[in-house]
């Protein structure tokens, strides 16, 4: 049992013996350790229940607590507040846990079926910032529910079929350009994009191509598109395997459309005519109308996303299928999930989306309708190009990969420090630092805590815990590290773990600053046991948010 279940049940046994059954108690970690471990405010819940302050029924929750396995001391704090403090043998028990491989792994998602799907790039188009928003948040999302003891799969959802689509192709074909060269097809969608607003003849062009992209019935555009497609999704895998993602589906707007145009039409009660198109009425649900087949036939994004639920459900029956999108798609997810509690109840239960903010350089929102995009690919390149200079004072074997290791953790960290739903402004220089809030200075604390053991194994000092070592700041952190990564998957917000990580990389740091690590005393076989765990610990939290963890830096 965890100290922090023992600490629950003694409390309600204790509130039991003053004639109060609390299924819950709320425990927590105290922002300032001087407080103890753990601390709970039971007692501003029932004091008023019994007639008395909240002070005095937490000193009586303390004379009424028996002794407490891992707890060495309890005391009463503030209003109300009972603080507990932890023996140093239970934080020992937990330096010993965190040298295992399966350090933070927890049960609470155990024989849960999760799908996450993230990215979903649109081929014919850049790879922009907003899919390396999606991708960090998806991939870590996946991480910390499989860790959990979820089985997850990876899906990626690719429009390749739309405007979007015949706006590239028209390009292609105006400018004479290479379908097969995926560098082309974003200057070819811009100038599809920028004719399709400013020129009425060039805009009936393109939906006349886009009507055939559907049917198919062009060979010569199909052959475009045929190639276009190819060379995109060719490059996005490159991009991928550059930030360490793997997908196990793929799922393609082509193959979703006519799915969900069948459900549409199965479905003439709940999708009703309007003005020659298809739509939802979304005001029976506090919502907005939305068209669902347009006046001309062809399904909308909202048709196809219906499509793809049940494809999803079809592929790999889940418990749960969880979307990462930008917060500006939150409306249309609204209405889309308000149809699908009408078509498939059962389904429409199991899905969850989840918004992310924007993300802004110092020029502004960006955006890929005109052009004027900075893309992921470009971002990640300008990232590793500027870390190549700290990498080749490095001591690493490889300094090429180890500054596309420092560039995926500046962005990625940077996404991950704050709530998905909150834009970003992106700080290259601050993402870049080896010193405070980034994601280089996290992985350079666990290079450093590396480093110290493999000094320890050259000078044969083996580590070993003593379980009545004085527990410190960085040895008490590290015991909350599985909690946080609970917290982190309750809560479905990679956010949390990021923080947390940083104040133990800080503890680290102040730790290895003041401590003669390897001193030549017994003492030095325990310090040599917490830098190990902290090493254990750092790798396996940058590896929850998808971070690479190099062991030289």
């Amino acid at each position: 049992m965890t100290a922090a279940h023992n600490i629950k049940e003694a409390l309600k046994a204790a509130l039991a013996a003053l004639s109060i059954s609390a299924s819950e108690v709320p425990l927590e970690h105290p922002a300032v350790l001087e407080n103890g471990d753990y601390s709970t405010s039971i007692a501003l819940k029932y004091a008023k229940e019994l007639k008395t302050t909240p002070r005095a029924l937490a000193e009586r929750m303390v004379a009424a607590l028996d002794a407490v396995d891992g707890v060495a001391k309890v005391e009463v704090a503030g209003a109300g507040f009972v603080n507990f403090f932890l023996t140093n043998a239970a934080v020992a028990e937990a330096i010993e846990s965190a040298r295992t491989k399966e350090w933070g792994r927890g049960s609470i998602n155990t024989g849960k079926k999760v799908m996450v799907e993230y990215t979903d790039p649109n081929p014919f188009k850049e790879f922009h910032i907003g899919h390396l928003m999606s991708n960090a948040i998806g991939e870590a999302t996946a991480r910390l529910i499989e860790y959990s003891g979820a089985e997850v799969k990876r899906a990626n959802y690719q429009g390749d079929v739309g405007p979007h689509v015949a706006k590239a192709i028209w390009g292609l074909r105006k400018l004479t350009l290479d379908p097969t060269d995926a560098a082309a097809l974003g200057t070819a969608y811009a100038a599809g994009a920028s004719a399709f607003e400013d020129d009425g003849s060039a805009r009936a062009e393109i939906d006349a191509i886009n009507a055939k992209i559907y049917d198919r019935s062009d060979p010569e555009i199909n052959a475009v598109y045929d190639a276009g497609r190819a060379a995109s999704l060719a490059h996005f895998e490159d991009i991928y395997a550059s930030l360490g993602t793997k997908f196990d589906f793929y799922f393609f707007e082509s193959e979703t459309a006519p799915e969900g145009l069948q459900l549409v039409a199965a479905h003439p009660e709940i999708f009703v005519k309007s003005e020659g198109a298809v739509v939802y009425q979304g005001e029976k649900a506090g919502l907005h109308t939305r068209v669902f087949i347009t006046s001309k036939g062809l399904p909308t994004y909202e048709t196809k996303e219906l499509g793809l639920a049940r494809m999803k459900a079809q592929k790999w029956p889940f418990d749960q299928s969880i979307t990462v999108t930008a917060h500006e798609q939150s409306g249309y997810f609204e209405v889309v999930i308000a149809a699908m509690r009408e078509v498939f109840p059962d389904l429409a239960a199991k899905i969850k989306h989840i918004s992310h903010g924007m993300m802004r350089l110092s020029s502004g929102k960006m955006a890929s309708r005109r052009g004027n995009v900075i893309t992921g690919e470009s971002l990640l390149a300008d990232l590793t190009e500027a870390a190549k200079e700290r990498a080749a004072e490095s001591r690493a074997d490889d300094t090429e990969a180890l500054a596309r290791q420092i560039a995926v953790a500046a962005i990625k960290y940077q996404i991950l420090k704050q709530a998905s739903g909150r834009d970003i402004i992106f700080e290259r220089d601050r993402a870049l630092s080896l010193e405070g809030d980034s994601g280089p200075y996290i992985q350079y604390t666990h290079a450093r805590a590396h480093q110290v053991v493999e000094k320890a194994r050259e000078q044969k000092v083996s580590a070993k815990i003593d379980a009545a070592a004085e527990a410190t700041e960085l040895s008490r952190l590290l015991h909350r590290f599985p909690e946080a990564v609970e917290y982190a998957v309750r809560e479905l917000e990679p956010h949390l773990l990021t923080n947390y990580l940083l104040e133990f990389a800080s503890a680290f740091n102040r730790w290895y600053a003041k401590e003669q690590i390897l001193d030549g005393t017994p003492a030095a076989a325990h310090k040599v046991a917490l830098a190990d765990a902290a090493r254990s610990t750092l790798k396996n939290g940058l590896w929850l948010l998808g971070i690479p963890a190099p062991e030289k830096m």
